[in-house]
């Protein structure tokens, strides 16, 4: 798989681990930075990794920052990009199964790099559920634009 990985500076040392982890599995990681501890703006490189997917660059999206939030409404404001802050397992099987999420988005003062690798793992491997689900996740793509009006 394909996956692009960004962050700032709070969550650089947890992104370092993620790319390492992800290239011993196997997957073609592209790393838009940050490359360093040294102060950027988060906003900057979540939309980097939410370009990466939704321009087809990459199948998957990881963003890190200190807390995950920040980061995550950053990459959320790319058209067609449905990330989720992901704290553990649970919550990476949800945003998978139910919301088909594309972007998984972690804090490193809040979650363990143990953590993160188990929830990685699971957002890699878990598929969407779709049926009911199906509808929501198009009504994101409306309200984001990524989806004409005429759905179903």
């Amino acid at each position: 798989m394909r996956i692009a990985v960004g962050s700032d500076h709070a969550g650089f040392l947890l992104k370092e681990r993620i790319k390492g982890w992800l290239e011993e599995q196997g997957h073609q990681v592209l790393d838009v930075g940050a490359f360093s501890e040294e102060r950027v703006d988060y906003p900057d490189f979540g939309a980097k990794v939410g370009h990466a997917v939704v321009d087809g660059q990459a199948d998957r999206g990881i963003c890190v920052c200190g807390s995950g939030q920040g980061i995550c409404m950053a990459a959320n404001k790319v058209p067609g990009v449905r990330a989720g802050v992901v704290r553990d397992v649970e919550d990476a099987t949800m945003i998978r199964r139910h919301n088909d999420a594309n972007v998984a988005c972690f804090g490193e003062r809040f979650t363990t790099p143990e953590m993160a690798l188990d929830s990685l793992a699971v957002f890699l491997d878990t598929g969407f559920d779709g049926g009911r689900h199906e509808g929501r996740v198009v009504k994101l793509g409306i309200l984001d634009g990524s989806v004409g009006t005429d759905a179903p």
